[in-house]
């Protein structure tokens, strides 16, 4: 009786900081979408204050009383079970916020909402220096957070951590390598080859219609609307309020019907992770996803494993061409499904192609560990970057939007850790799909008829459902009964690609 009594007040008290944070999340989602510019100063202050207390109500004494009450009873439970995992999360919860002032997060909630505003008036006037004193404020404050943790190998790791968890800067280092071994000569292949004609996608496409086809698309696949919706934002992600309030975002070109598309799958995939999480977690810290690689397994298998392959556009081809008729007038479905994965050296990396994607991301990862270092100034950065994507990739931005501007996540985080979970998520989400299609075989003919349901009902089941159960270890190895390995990854990319390039 006492354990289940101690487990109900230690619930109720972690509710009230659920709460708290989830309010928050409502503010950075309305300063990203219909917030007028001018209340930028004072979103910052209530940001700051909402994290303020919800951090205050964690470390509560209390709490850490509760969990040590709780021990041995969680100990004496199976360690799958909801009671065990609850208090096993909400330990490591704790014992992370022991080490971060209450003010200290307030102060990095109200400079990231601050530095947020500031670059959605940089970017698109080209002016680095706009932002530059709040990124070298950024880059102080995560310095400080990672200090927070004494004992690091790199200080980098701290920071990792916190989005995926158990990951370091050295693991992921080597992790990397390997990958980008890898791939090398894969995009070397293809880019000595003509490039494939996309034209089809730049045409013009009026908005509204993308949008009605893009929402027409996630709702087939299973995001739920009764529990979420879709607007506009200069840079698309999923928030999440409680698992019935997981809403996305998106942005639009009129001259590329691209951009709106997959945003949406993209998003679309984050979100039902989340709401398919058990409806028992909610409020808790059991719920949400285990990582950052976790979650972007999830938006990139919905995004490129599924729509970007060739049978998900036997159905949706015909439909869109419908919607657009005389700008699709022609396409044969060989001509869409080559331009949609048209494989190019480019600068951007959310517009990037599956096979290029990683080396995006493997020169954001560079950056944040030279810039904690101190080997790399913030003064150095744009010019930096430029070389670097000269190097790696082949390509120079025009201007700094296109360069050191185009990912909003320095801007409105911290430095440190905001990038590798992509391509753990691309690994990860070729490991889950083999599985499904292990369980499933039929998969594949499911979707060349439009419906979902049976690979969504599989990751609910296995991803989605466990939440925050799990570590994201832990998870791969209950799924495939292994540890994480890039080989599904790299074989999913040599068949797409050889048979879409004749490699």
């Amino acid at each position: 009786m006492d354990n289940q009594k101690n487990l109900e007040e230690l619930k109720s008290l972690l509710g009230e900081v659920s709460d708290l944070n989830n309010a928050n999340a409502v503010l950075g989602w309305d300063q990203a979408t219909y917030m007028p510019s001018g209340g930028a100063p004072a979103r910052g202050r209530q940001m700051a204050t909402l994290a303020t207390v919800a951090q205050e109500k964690l470390i509560n004494p209390k709490i850490g009383h509760l969990l040590d009450d709780l021990q041995k009873y969680e100990e004496s439970q199976p360690f799958d079970s909801d009671d065990a995992s609850y208090i096993r999360v909400a330990r490591r919860d704790y014992e992370r916020a022991l080490k971060i002032p209450p003010a200290f997060l307030g102060e990095l909630n109200e400079h990231g909402a601050n530095s947020y505003q500031a670059w959605t008036e940089a970017r698109p006037a080209n002016d680095f220096s706009k932002v530059r004193p709040n990124l070298e404020k950024t880059l102080d404050l995560s310095r400080q957070l990672a200090d927070f943790f004494p004992g690091y190998e790199h200080i980098a790791d701290p920071l990792i951590d916190f989005a995926d968890y158990g990951m370091k800067a050295a693991s992921i280092r080597t992790l990397f390598a390997d990958l980008r071994a890898n791939l090398v000569p894969i995009v070397k292949a293809i880019t000595s080859q003509a490039p494939a004609d996309d034209s089809c996608l730049r045409k013009h496409y009026p908005e509204a219609q993308q949008a009605e086809f893009g929402a027409d698309v996630v709702r087939q696949y299973g995001y739920d609307f009764n529990r979420g919706r879709i607007d506009r934002t200069p840079h698309p992600f999923m928030t999440s309020f409680s698992i019935g309030d997981v809403r996305i975002t998106t942005r639009v070109k009129e001259d590329f019907l691209g951009e709106l598309l997959f945003s949406n799958l993209h998003e679309a995939g984050h979100a039902m992770y989340e709401q398919g999480n058990d409806s028992a977690y909610e409020g808790g810290p059991l719920a949400g996803g285990t990582s950052a690689g976790v979650h972007e397994s999830q938006s990139r298998l919905w995004e490129n494993v599924v729509g970007r392959s060739r049978g998900f556009w036997e159905h949706f081809l015909p439909k869109l061409q419908a919607k657009f008729p005389e700008q699709l007038k022609g396409v044969s479905l060989d001509t869409f499904h080559a331009a949609i994965n048209k494989v190019e050296k480019s600068l951007i990396r959310t517009d990037a192609d599956e096979v290029t994607y990683n080396l995006h991301v493997m020169v954001r990862l560079d950056f944040e560990l030279q810039l904690l270092e101190g080997s790399l100034s913030i003064r150095d950065l744009p010019e930096a970057w430029h070389e670097r994507y000269e190097k790696d990739l082949g390509v120079t931005a025009p201007s700094d939007s296109d360069g050191v501007l185009q990912d909003v996540h320095w801007y409105g985080g911290i430095i440190g850790g905001s990038f590798q979970g992509y391509t753990l998520g691309n690994i990860m989400s070729a490991l889950f799909y083999n599985e499904a299609l292990k369980a499933h075989p039929e998969i594949p003919n499911e979707m060349k008829q439009g419906r979902f349901d049976i690979l969504h009902n599989w990751l609910k089941e296995n991803i989605y459902r466990p939440a925050r159960k799990y570590t994201a270890p832990e998870l791969v190895r209950r799924v495939t009964g292994n540890d994480l390995t890039i080989e599904p990854y790299i074989q999913y990319l040599k068949t797409k690609y050889g048979e879409l390039y004749s490699l």
